[in-house]
């Protein structure tokens, strides 16, 4: 079974919208670790409701593409997703692949290279799973956070979320 690093977020009622997502998620793949959820600023133009971010680390047989095509956007759509040309449009849900570990040397074989620029990403990354190795980078996922949190980034503010 490889592993996989999936982050969600969600500005359009994520109080409702994370713990339902990890619910659908739970029921198509063996979620192994889940991080706190974190407050953070929407990125893009002001105005946006903040975000809800947070991380888990899942059992999948799948391929990257796979569980993205077949398990992440289906829930995405499933709870109202809708995708725009608009990349800083707010979100129902967003559930990306951050890192991919299959073993036969396909670690990292799926990165997202936000997830060593974006406190919102490496916060709840470094939480779930601190000694990943970022493969473009090389740097764990606890350094890039403290790397983050260091240069100024605002921290993001653990929430208690029911039901999360």
């Amino acid at each position: 079974m490889a592993r996989a690093l999936v982050s969600f977020g969600s500005n359009i009622a994520p109080e409702a919208h994370l713990p339902a997502a990890k619910s659908l998620l739970r029921m198509r793949c063996a979620v192994l670790r889940s991080s706190a959820a974190y407050r953070t600023a929407a990125v893009g133009p002001a105005g946006q409701p903040d975000f809800l971010n947070a991380a888990v680390v899942l059992a999948t047989p799948l391929a990257p593409t796979a569980l993205k095509e077949t398990i992440l956007r289906p829930i995405e759509a499933e709870l109202g997703r809708l995708r725009s040309g608009d990349p800083y449009a707010p979100r129902t849900l967003d559930l990306d692949l951050l890192l991919f570990r299959g073993g036969g040397g396909d670690e990292g074989a799926a990165s997202d290279p936000d997830l060593t620029r974006r406190v919102h990403l490496a916060v709840p990354a470094a939480e779930v799973a601190p000694r990943w190795r970022h493969p473009a980078s090389g740097e764990t996922l606890a350094a890039i956070a403290r790397r983050l949190l260091a240069s100024g980034a605002p921290a993001p503010e653990r929430v208690d979320l029911p039901g999360w």
